[in-house]
């Protein structure tokens, strides 16, 4: 049984053995395209737009924070920030499948939301659904992030990297 085993193991054929063996398929992904330089995110129309120098190469439909008009001031408030962000971490353990986080909030954020006597809140990201699978059934659910479904956000984790600037527009 060993011999056949590694036998089957030099033939290439580790991948059969793990299916086999009920390997759940993995929610990482590899992509080999041209490099994401930008993110743009459309609030009012509800698309994020993956882009290489001026060209899209992926658009997204996407979900907001529950109160999505206007910019985020301070945590609770329900909104998703606007403005020029960047990706500053990736969560690959996200309990809304995967995460990549945005720099919100900046130094002007922090000022506006000290003025205003509140938090400005943190822990901003774009991820997919969670557990609850909350995209499928409400549209903006999020407490400000910006939410796609899992497998897009397995495609957008696989393609975006730190330091990536994400603008977020009205």
């Amino acid at each position: 049984m060993r011999r056949n085993f590694l036998k089957l193991m030099a033939g290439g054929s580790a991948l059969a053995v793990l299916a086999a063996c009920g390997g759940a398929p993995s929610k990482f992904r590899s992509y080999n395209g041209p490099p994401v330089t930008m993110i743009q995110v459309d609030k009012r129309g509800r698309r994020m737009h993956l882009l290489s120098g001026n060209r899209a190469l992926k658009s997204y439909n996407i979900g907001l924070g529950f109160a999505p008009v206007g910019h985020k001031y301070y945590e609770g408030d329900g909104k998703t920030p606007e403005g020029m962000y960047y990706i500053d971490r990736r969560n690959p353990n996200s309990m809304y499948h995967l995460s990549l986080g945005i720099s919100y909030p900046n130094e002007q954020d922090r000022a506006r939301a000290l003025a205003m006597g509140r938090d400005p809140g943190r822990d901003i990201f774009i991820h997919g659904q969670g557990p609850e699978g909350r995209a499928a059934t409400r549209r903006d659910w999020t407490v400000g992030c910006i939410a796609v479904t899992d497998a897009e956000m397995e495609e957008i984790y696989s393609m975006i990297g730190e330091g990536t600037p994400i603008y977020i527009g009205p």
